[in-house]
């Protein structure tokens, strides 16, 4: 998920940081595709990731002048993507805890020997992390797809290692038994 860097990315962010709106522009437009894979990854359904990963650019925005460059620049933009993220998530189960609403589960039916193509198998993924609780999604994606480490998972999210490391059990049990379901379903 690194951002390409052939369009002069690195030479753009001290001007972004400067607050030239070119560069900034540039450079939000290089990141926006790993922060709405990211936020996809954090929350469940696809109702809210675009506004989600807008917030999330205007915080990294606003974080701009901050950077250090001690560090990955995507690994600083991915921890602002994940806090951001995260606290307009819980605002959202906060809201829809009193209309919450089954979505319709939809299947794609594919040819008899049909190989699935990488978006099909990327909303499948998708389908199976929106069964898991959003404590233990939140601790897959960001141990599984950031790679975080569990004691960084346990700081990101504000529990303690044993929670984290409970949390990434729990899910990863859960999605290998709706992923052995799911195959079986299929006639595998």
């Amino acid at each position: 998920m690194a951002i390409p860097h052939d369009d002069g990315l690195e030479s753009w962010l001290p001007a972004a940081q400067r607050g030239d709106r070119r560069a900034a522009e540039r450079v939000l437009r290089a990141l926006l595709p790993r922060v709405r894979n990211l936020v996809r990854y954090l929350v469940r359904g696809d109702s809210h990731v675009d506004d989600m990963a807008q917030q999330a650019l205007i915080a990294i925005l606003r974080g701009l002048p901050s950077y250090q460059g001690t560090g990955s620049f995507e690994a600083w933009a991915d921890r602002i993507t994940v806090r951001e993220t995260l606290r307009i998530a819980k605002k959202e189960r906060a809201r829809a805890q009193a209309r919450r609403e089954a979505a319709p589960d939809l299947r794609v039916v594919r040819a008899e020997g049909a190989r699935p193509d990488a978006y099909l198998e990327r909303r499948e993924a998708a389908r199976l992390l929106d069964t898991l609780p959003a404590e233990q999604r939140e601790a897959l994606v960001l141990h599984h797809v950031l790679g975080m480490s569990v004691p960084e998972v346990a700081e990101a999210l504000g529990v303690p290692f044993d929670t984290a490391k409970s949390r990434l059990r729990l899910a990863k049990k859960k999605l290998r038994a709706r992923a052995e379901a799911a195959q079986g379903g299929r006639g595998r």
